[in-house]
């Protein structure tokens, strides 16, 4: 499989050194961060314009990071509102429109029908949905929450956690988990769970459910937990885990709970795991973003043990343990190269 660095090549049809590209890359990144803060000019737009000119490997890198951008950030709230009045002001100022690669969040922004999509299908999880402004029940980020529901049954909601609640007709909880994480506990008394397009139950057990994105991830803790989806079944045991989406039910494996709930004990956990799956983990407890714009670091593996409430100290341990560069810039976004 190519290379990111290959495809930009062959996209571009120029030969580059991958530093060279690495370089661009951060730049690309610094201008679009800037082009979407709120605070940039129209000699800024122009100037972007410019960059993106000086060559066709400037343009693809550019466009490379602005895919990947999609909306990040606190800025999007600002992209949408004045792209339209941004690029109305460089068109009238230069007699030409802005090109489509050299204002894609810009243009994906000034799209009311875009900007609905966006509300109510937030790219990546950036903020919440229409239904978890809604919930019963919703954490902020970097918030955790304890719910007893009755006198045998509770919820640990974690970061960005959205349900709903409600009585069910056997005298127990049915539980809508909307999106993020939680932890609950049952004793003789029966709670369902429903995520996504499968559900899971228990009346005398503690377990959890990982609702992100298009997986849901179900995790006995103890006792035996029954999980459902489009006419598959399995029952879980203790430190068993599975996960389906919409429309696999996969496999019964078992897992480490340690790792898996240290949350419940402010701490994240990690043995071994991609660098880019750490910060992805450690970006759903921040304000902001931490950007990986290297690949290859992202592939690096990491061991770490992280306080909830002193995650500054993951850019001090980057630099230490990677040599990473680091540059911090308004909002919380950090880019690590």
């Amino acid at each position: 499989m190519a290379s990111a660095d290959e495809k930009t090549a062959a996209m571009t049809g120029a030969v580059r050194s991958k530093d060279e590209l690495e370089s661009l890359r951060r730049e690309a990144w610094t201008r679009l961060l800037h082009i979407t803060s709120g605070h940039a000019s129209k000699a800024d737009v122009a100037a972007l314009k410019v960059w993106c000119a000086q060559s066709a490997c400037h343009a693809e890198v550019f466009a490379e990071v602005s895919g990947r951008w999609r909306a990040f950030g606190p800025a999007i709230e600002n992209v949408t509102q004045s792209a339209r009045a941004l690029r109305a002001g460089e068109a009238a100022r230069t007699g030409m429109p802005l090109g489509r690669r050299a204002f894609l969040v810009g243009a994906l922004g000034a799209s009311a029908a875009g900007a609905a999509v966006m509300i109510a299908q937030p790219p990546m999880r950036l903020w919440p949905s229409l239904g978890e402004f809604a919930a019963d029940y919703r954490t902020a980020t970097g918030e955790r929450r304890h719910i007893v529901l009755a006198a045998r049954a509770s919820v640990d909601l974690n970061t960005a956690t959205s349900i709903n609640v409600r009585a069910a007709g056997d005298g127990g909880d049915q539980i809508e988990l909307i999106g993020g994480e939680a932890a609950f506990a049952t004793r003789s008394r029966p709670v369902e769970v429903i995520a996504g397009n499968g559900r899971a139950w228990a009346d005398d057990a503690q377990f959890s459910i990982r609702h992100n994105k298009s997986d849901i991830c179900v995790t006995c803790l103890e006792g035996l937990v029954h999980v459902q989806q489009e006419g598959r079944s399995a029952t879980l045991q203790k430190k068993q885990q599975v996960v389906y989406d919409g429309r696999n039910l996969g496999r019964v494996q078992s897992v480490d709970p340690v790792i898996l709930t240290a949350w419940r004990e402010g701490e994240l956990l990690f043995h071994n795991e991609p660098l880019a799956r750490v910060l992805e983990e450690v970006n759903r407890y921040r304000p902001g973003r931490i950007i990986l714009v290297n690949e290859a670091l992202g592939q690096r593996r990491f061991t770490a043990q992280f306080k909830l409430d002193r995650l500054e100290v993951v850019i001090t341990q980057l630099k230490a343990a990677f040599g990473a560069r680091v540059v911090s810039l308004p909002g919380g976004v950090v880019l690590v190269s």
